[in-house]
């Protein structure tokens, strides 16, 4: 059963379209920062244009020097008025009229396109962050994951499909580009960072799932993060070195996976109990018309302190209770009709889609 999980961890469902978090706007600090540059360029290509135009007609109509010329085109266009360093004749000065006319207007043009490329993106890019930092301060129950990478992105896909809220702390420019154009939350910097974590909500988050590369930077999150909530879930990522696990256990870590490991045990279980196997990837990806899904019972509902028999669940809701997780932890598997239902149990139930909603809402 584990390794099946595992792989909705590490291998993405091709079969299920990409969806956007509906609460994520894209910020415009990345597109702003590329189209600043492209009208930085064209400005100063502009510009160098203009100056070659005056330039070389001063050395065409008068036989200035390169330098005469180039200074009389710069006053010219700036309309500075130092004075003639040349005698001009009347068709000098009517091509200085054409110059200060054409030249004047595509100076200011250009110098307002060079201020707007350098200040509005940066302002804008400010704003952005600045709005993206409102958002997240407003999230609360969410998850928290550190690192963007193979595996931190197939997580907030299915985070998404699943329209659970979460936000990304990432630092790299590249994986920051791909969370924005993804719509989702994100805050950039180092996840071991007390300020990014308290930043990221880490008091009011519902877990927290360390994901970077590094299993000495996932054993510094994790320390980070259980310091700051020490009621938070924290799943951790291992890369299976002998005394990882152990070391991230020790810093705080609610669970802490493997995904070689769960790769290697699933490759193997494919080989032995194929049928099995099969079947369970089938129940997961909702191919049969069932799914395996859990269900929390609030102690409001009315199937609370009864038994499985009594509630009435398999021939009302035509669900079959596969596990009850009790409140401590205890895992019951294959429960009797006579076990009862308990306050905040997690039912683990097989069955139709619609009915395992129904259900839900009941309890």
């Amino acid at each position: 059963m584990a390794a099946t999980k595992e792989k909705l961890i590490t291998q993405p469902d091709i079969r299920r379209p990409q969806v956007r978090s509906p609460a994520a706007t894209r910020p415009p600090s990345f597109s702003e920062m590329h189209s600043g540059l492209r009208k930085l360029i064209v400005s100063l290509l502009a510009l160098f244009g203009i100056l070659l135009f005056g330039t070389y007609g001063y050395m065409l109509i008068e036989e200035a020097s390169f330098t005469d010329g180039l200074y009389m085109t710069v006053i010219t266009i700036t309309s500075v008025g130092y004075g003639e360093t040349i005698k001009l004749s009347d068709d000098g000065r009517y091509f200085t009229i054409i110059l200060c006319l054409l030249g004047a207007g595509t100076l200011l043009f250009i110098f307002g396109k060079i201020t707007e490329a350098m200040v509005e993106g940066g302002i804008n890019a400010l704003l952005g962050r600045k709005n993206m930092d409102k958002k997240v301060a407003t999230l609360k129950n969410h998850y928290i994951v550190c690192g963007y990478g193979r595996i931190g992105k197939v997580i907030c896909q299915i985070l998404t499909e699943n329209k659970k809220p979460f936000v990304v702390i990432e630092n790299h420019p590249e994986e920051l580009k791909q969370i924005a154009d993804q719509g989702y939350f994100y805050l950039e910097g180092n996840a071991a960072n007390d300020e990014v974590l308290v930043k990221a909500q880490i008091d009011k988050a519902r877990g927290l799932i360390a994901v970077v590369s590094s299993d000495a930077d996932n054993v510094y999150i994790t320390l980070s993060a259980r310091g700051l909530n020490p009621n938070l879930f924290i799943l951790a990522r291992s890369s299976g070195t002998e005394g990882t696990e152990t070391k991230l256990l020790r810093a705080g870590a609610s669970k802490v996976i493997s995904p070689y490991f769960i790769g290697a045990t699933r490759m193997a279980q494919l080989l032995v109990r194929p049928t099995v196997v099969d079947f369970i990837d089938l129940t997961v990806h909702d191919e049969l018309g069932l799914r395996l899904e859990e269900l929390s019972v609030s102690p409001e509902s009315s199937v609370c302190d009864k038994t499985l028999i009594e509630s009435n669940i398999r021939p009302e809701y035509d669900l079959i209770i596969v596990a009850i997780k009790r409140y401590k932890g205890e895992m019951l598997f294959n429960p009797h009709p006579t076990t009862r239902i308990l306050p905040q149990d997690v039912l683990i139930v097989l069955g139709e889609y619609d009915n395992i909603k129904r259900l839900e809402k009941a309890l």
